[in-house]
């Protein structure tokens, strides 16, 4: 009779065992599922953020080339005043 107890006992111990694993490895599911979730909202947000600094970087662009002087002018002014500074500076050094 202690033979069926003890077998009985081993049964109830392995099922109990069974469970409790089964809990743990059902918690440790959730939080593991819960942080992917997480994870992948944060991803949509990240790549939600590059595309609106992609899109305000155009804009940006648009602006700047649509403010921006023009070329042309800028040079000519100024090769003539450092022709004209160049002069200056010749006259200046007297001659032996």
């Amino acid at each position: 009779m202690g033979e069926l107890l003890n077998t009985g006992m081993l049964s109830v111990a392995s099922l109990v065992v069974s469970l409790v694993l089964l809990v743990v490895g059902l918690v440790a599911w959730f939080f593991v599922n819960r942080a992917s979730s997480r994870t992948s909202e944060q991803i949509e947000l990240l790549e939600t953020l590059v595309d609106l600094q992609k899109r305000q970087n155009a804009l940006l662009r648009r602006l700047c080339d649509a403010n921006e002087p023009e070329v042309k002018d800028t040079p000519k002014a100024v090769e003539e005043t450092s022709s004209n500074e160049n002069d200056d500076f010749i006259r200046l050094v007297a001659e032996r």
